[in-house]
């Protein structure tokens, strides 16, 4: 999963922009790819002014010092901005853009109706209490050395002065809020507590600023804890004897699924996809475990049912694992290896001068996924990938037995291939690199994961495990994972799916573990939508690699198909399909895929 901070804060701001005024298209205007790039730079820069938190994190550091103040105010100022900038895309004429631009042009379009989607008609502001939270941005600012501490230290403290009134406006306006958010957001506000009560001072301590200042400075961090700290006390006491369902219910989720996935398809279909999938794998799973059977079982008699005889194989194969405190060490351990068999096969350029960094998951990403990637924003290019993984600190044995038989020896090979190489970490290198920031900034989560997933497949067809076949059993029950992801998200908040069913689906259709599968409900409980990213993108990335080697013929290479596919940047795979199948369509950038590679 990767973890990128997406902030739509955004107040209202008047971008001139050359067109006639009766709306038609000038002629220098609408047909003049420098026109529209002149306007996405005055977009942007307006965007950032008025989104000081999503500017921090995508590494544009101008307006660090400020924290904007949800309330209504801003909100109407959001919904107004979108509709300014909804009537300013309008003056294009689309088909005239380049291939680069037309995606821009989509991505800023969908943004902007995805704000009004999301402030009028799902209006997560009144239920989701985890929706408000400072800590990430905070942490940015202390942990990225993208300027002297001194600096980042004076920025970080002008932004805590707005934290009391920040706090104040979230508490006035939740009403009814769901629970398992509410749980959720006490559990990540207390895991980013230290980011004001130690790590903030131990940084001061290292800048020898005088006395006076960083007193001044502990003595706001204190202020800060102690209103976060409130704000985990008062969503504890707050009497909510209605609750809002966490379930989004049909019509709001298949509006939402429209603008976070941004597929040809619709989220039914989507749905109706993934379970077709699941009766595949299940079929190729069911072959190779007769095969494997006598292997690990001798004479022993197969069961008759071939999800049982799955699940033996499964079973005895995850035995196999690293110890608790040995799997931080085990990912990293990997990456090397990892990094040669994709050189050896030549199945993308990589980039070793990108740091990339196996850290412990940091307490304010608590309680969503165990592993996910955070990579640099698109201004901050040199900056560090991070590989966060999950501590079992403090687990119980058999909490901790089932969650490392989830990630057995061949799994957890595939979840370094998923979240680092050549998955998230190589795909947002790429991104970084391509010259288009729309595309960076409004990346699309289906195109991001489903690279990922895609690389799994891609690094086993290439011999990556020498081909075993207990590493092909268990990517088949990995890709379960997003498959059952789909149809898990869905039937929850479409279909209004029980939770012992859904633990069913997870544990004997999709052979996870206990705590793996507890662990997906609780994800799913506390997000929408974004679990379908994984199969959607997956399944629009082979469909079109499977288009796109019909139309080169002879002339294919998977290498060629990897780097034309990443140079589109973070696009919706909808869009760069349209590109790279066009009739004579090249590469969606104006410099190679591998340029600087």
């Amino acid at each position: 999963m990767i973890k990128k901070l997406l902030y739509t804060a955004i107040v209202i701001t008047t971008l001139f922009i050359g067109c006639k005024k009766d709306g038609s298209p000038g002629p220098q205007f609408a047909k003049d790819d420098a026109a529209f790039s002149a306007y996405e730079n005055s977009f942007l820069e307006a965007l950032w002014k008025q989104n000081p938190d999503w500017a921090t994190t995508e590494g544009y550091h101008k307006y660090d010092s400020l924290l904007m103040i949800p309330n209504d105010k801003s909100r109407d100022n959001q919904v107004s901005f979108a509709r300014v900038q909804l009537d300013s895309l309008s003056r294009f004429e689309v088909g005239t853009l380049n291939d680069a631009n037309k995606i821009d042009y989509h991505l800023m379009q969908n943004q902007m109706d995805q704000i009004q989607f999301s402030l009028q008609q799902l209006k997560q502001y009144q239920w989701d209490p985890s929706s408000y939270n400072v800590t990430g941005t905070f942490a940015y600012i202390l942990n990225e050395h993208y300027a002297p501490l001194a600096k980042r230290l004076r920025n970080f403290y002008e932004k805590m002065s707005n934290i009391p009134a920040y706090y104040k406006e979230a508490e006035k306006q939740l009403k009814n809020p769901v629970t398992e958010l509410t749980d959720l957001a006490v559990e990540q506000h207390l895991g980013g507590l230290s980011i004001f009560e130690k790590d903030f001072a131990d940084s001061i301590k290292k800048a020898n600023l005088p006395a006076a200042d960083q007193k001044q400075m502990l003595d706001r961090a204190k202020q800060s804890a102690d209103v976060i700290r409130g704000y985990t006390e008062w969503l504890k006491a707050l009497k909510n004897d209605h609750p809002r369902s966490f379930r989004l219910g049909k019509e709001l989720y298949n509006a939402k699924f429209k603008y976070d996935i941004q597929s040809e398809l619709t989220a039914q279909q989507i749905f109706n996809a993934a379970s077709e999938r699941k009766k595949y794998i299940h079929r190729e799973m069911a072959k190779i475990s007769k095969k494997l059977w006598p292997k690990y079982f001798g004479a022993k008699p197969m069961p008759a049912d071939s999800l049982d005889l799955i699940a033996q194989l499964i079973d005895t194969i995850s035995s196999k694992h690293v110890k608790p405190d040995e799997f931080q060490s085990a990912i990293a351990n990997l990456i090397p290896k990892l990094t040669s068999f994709v050189n050896s096969k030549s199945l993308v350029t990589m980039d070793p001068s990108k740091p990339l960094v196996v850290r412990k998951e940091p307490g304010y990403m608590a309680g969503v996924a165990g592993a996910s990637m955070s990579s640099p924003g698109p201004y901050d290019k040199d900056g560090n990938s991070y590989f966060n993984v999950g501590s079992l600190a403090g687990w119980s044995a058999e909490k901790a037995e089932s969650y490392l038989r989830e990630y057995n020896q061949y799994t957890l090979q595939i979840l370094c291939i998923h979240e680092a190489i050549p998955g998230h970490y190589v795909q947002l290198v790429y991104a970084n690199k391509a010259p288009s920031l729309i595309k960076s900034i409004l990346g699309n989560g289906a195109m991001i994961e489903g690279w990922a997933v895609y690389s799994e497949e891609m690094m086993l067809d290439n011999g990556y495990g020498n081909d075993e076949p207990e590493m092909r059993l268990m990517w088949y029950k990995w890709n379960l994972r997003s498959v059952c992801n789909t149809i898990l998200d869905y039937s929850v908040h479409a279909e209004n799916m029980a939770k012992q069913d859904a633990l069913k689906l997870l544990t004997h259709e999709a052979f996870q573990q206990q705590a793996e599968a507890e662990g997906k409900w609780k994800r799913v409980s506390v997000t929408s939508v974004q679990l379908d990213s994984y199969y959607t993108g997956y399944k629009e990335i082979t469909d079109l690699r499977d288009a796109y080697k019909k139309k080169m013929a002879d002339k294919y290479r998977l290498k060629d198909f990897n780097e034309k596919f990443l140079s589109y940047g973070s696009a919706p795979v909808k869009y760069i399909k349209e590109a790279m199948l066009a009739k004579g369509g090249v590469a969606g950038s104006s410099s190679s895929s591998s340029s600087g590679q």
